[in-house]
């Protein structure tokens, strides 16, 4: 069955499966090429909270890949989502870098140093004792904890980087709690992700980590295709997917993108 027959629509994971710091993968841009010449429905969708849409765009866009803000969906934006939906309060002590600072705000969430309604933490590369010391007692005192994304590590210009899940795993500690988590391999992106890709086509949640990308397609009933471009590689693959639930296993496994076009006829 071709394109023509069967009509698809993507998310697409970034880190590791359209970029890796600042170098592009291989077929990144020839992949998002051939979607917009055939007109078939996507979004680009990120666990990283330390961007704004328009600064993910951007960055795209400088290595080749034209992008708008309208196509990234960050996990900042589904929390602060879910932070100014809930019925606890809008006031927000965070953790984070400016991509989660910029939703919050956006949101009308009132960023704050004392009494939160919630903590939420991402990836933040100025992470200190006094910001953990400040976590722990506000989630003590009753503050709900909210994580943007659990990825332990992230792929970065050839090498592996601590992500949210890492800074996460100090707090988990002190308190011996869980937060709510907001991206991939939870729901709550993918729901607010296919609310916005607004399709009835058959959904392909594309990424590199199968323990973030393919969970997150499993677990919202979409295909999924895992490529060997980012945490997955040719030599580790099986060794990844061996610690993954056995239900999280890809319908696809693509070396490339490339790869991937050619096994969906597009």
């Amino acid at each position: 069955m071709t394109v023509a027959e069967k009509r698809y629509a993507f998310l697409i994971d970034l880190d590791g499966t359209m970029y890796a710091g600042h170098s592009t993968i291989p077929h990144a841009a020839a992949f998002v090429a051939r979607l917009r010449e055939l007109s078939l429905p996507f979004l680009f969708v990120t666990n990283n909270s330390s961007r704004t849409p328009e600064a993910v765009a951007g960055h795209l866009t400088d290595m080749g890949i034209a992008s708008t803000a309208a196509e990234v969906v960050t996990s900042s934006q589904c929390a602060a989502r879910y932070m100014a939906t809930s019925t606890r309060g809008r006031r927000v002590y965070a953790i984070g870098e400016d991509g989660l600072k910029s939703a919050l705000q956006e949101a009308g969430l009132e960023l704050v140093e004392e009494r939160p309604d919630f903590v939420v933490q991402g990836i933040d590369r100025q992470f200190s004792y006094h910001k953990l010391e400040m976590a722990v007692r506000f989630i003590s005192e009753g503050a709900e904890y909210v994580l943007t994304n659990p990825d332990r590590l992230l792929p970065s210009d050839g090498r592996l980087v601590p992500g949210a899940g890492s800074i996460s795993g100090s707090i988990r500690e002190a308190l011996q709690a869980e937060p709510t988590v907001i991206g991939k391999p939870c729901r709550p992106i993918m729901d607010y992700a296919l609310e916005r890709l607004g399709t009835d086509s058959e959904v392909w949640v594309i990424g590199d980590n199968p323990a973030t990308d393919i969970g997150a397609g499993r677990a919202a009933g979409l295909r999924t295709a895992l490529v060997l471009t980012g945490i997955a590689t040719p030599d580790n693959v099986e060794e990844l997917l061996a610690r993954s639930p056995s239900d999280w296993r890809p319908d696809l496994i693509c070396e490339n993108l490339a790869e991937l076009l050619a096994r969906l006829d597009v």
